[in-house]
């Protein structure tokens, strides 16, 4: 390739797939497919959809550009804007892979949320993208413990890294800046969110306010989900449980099963706690996630 402005080889690869011919949802799977070191059914989990699904949408997309004849060829600077959607969302769903225990891609997302800062500064919604993976990876030695989850409520606080929270807030801070008074974009109130739980005391009714306008936003029923769970916390455990039951949609989701496991042993209905648990086992990939959900169960 002739040599162009952008500062990382990768970065400048994810631009070049991520061709507005197809769509959004496309150019993300191809794209984590074929650089972003995610399998199939890794990328489908991502999606909330079967591997089969996930499968099918990779063929399509990939015969789409085959026929249409798009090309593979780095973008001028003045399109880039046009990408940046599903460029974001790549980096994105990389460091969330990484958060689940793969250190090597939560590094690589972070570095790729760099570089991309670096390649388009007055971007708002990527410093809110590169200040959420800074504040989520400030706890990562504190997540994890004898190859076992750690949730928020146990971490030891001395593990977490102070400067990379300073890191994600200055970075937080440009996100809004650059907003210049307009409402927030996604990744920036995810990012507001993080850094509210990497205080020593969480503010649980200013997080579910947040989530709810994320929700607004997104529509997104795992927002919902993330709603839920601050509600228990802030307004009571019945009322996060009920804001939990009304989303069966995301039966295929092992956080979903998880979290309703937690709030019925909280609530002393160790029964129907155990069978979700049992539940969000059967869905579970990652090895300190199951350990700890086998824990739990275990316990009841």
């Amino acid at each position: 390739m002739e040599e162009t402005e952008f500062p990382d080889e990768r970065l400048e690869l994810i631009f070049t797939c991520c061709h507005p011919a197809l769509a959004t949802d496309a150019q993300v799977a191809l794209t984590l497919r074929t650089l972003g070191g995610m399998k199939t059914d890794e990328i489908a989990r991502a999606f909330l959809v079967s591997e089969a699904t996930m499968a099918q949408r990779l063929v399509r997309g990939k015969r789409k550009i085959r026929t249409a004849g798009i090309p593979f060829r780095v973008p001028p600077a003045h399109l880039l804007p046009d990408r940046l959607t599903a460029v974001l969302a790549i980096v994105y769903l990389i460091f969330n892979e990484g958060y689940a225990g793969r250190g090597d891609l939560a590094d690589e997302a972070i570095r790729l949320g760099c570089a991309l800062a670096e390649l388009m500064p007055d971007e708002p919604e990527v410093a809110g993208l590169l200040a959420l993976m800074l504040l989520h990876d400030s706890r990562r030695l504190a997540r994890f413990g004898d190859g076992e989850l750690i949730l928020l409520a146990d971490q030891d606080r001395n593990l977490w890294d102070r400067g990379q929270i300073q890191a994600g807030r200055t970075a937080l801070e440009r996100a809004h800046a650059l907003c210049a008074g307009a409402p927030s974009g996604a990744y920036a109130l995810q990012a507001t969110i993080a850094s509210l739980h990497a205080q020593d005391t969480c503010d649980w009714s200013k997080i579910a306010a947040l989530y709810g306008e994320l929700a607004h936003l997104t529509r997104s029923p795992v927002v919902q989900l993330n709603r839920a769970v601050a509600l228990a916390e802030a307004e009571g455990l019945e009322t996060g449980l009920v804001a939990i039951d009304q989303l069966e949609e995301l039966d295929a989701y092992h956080y979903f099963h998880a979290a309703r496991a937690d709030l019925l042993r909280r609530l002393g209905r160790s029964v129907e706690a155990r069978a979700a648990y049992e539940r969000s086992l059967e869905l579970a990939r990652s090895a300190p996630e199951r350990r700890f959900l086998t824990r739990r169960i275990a316990e009841l």
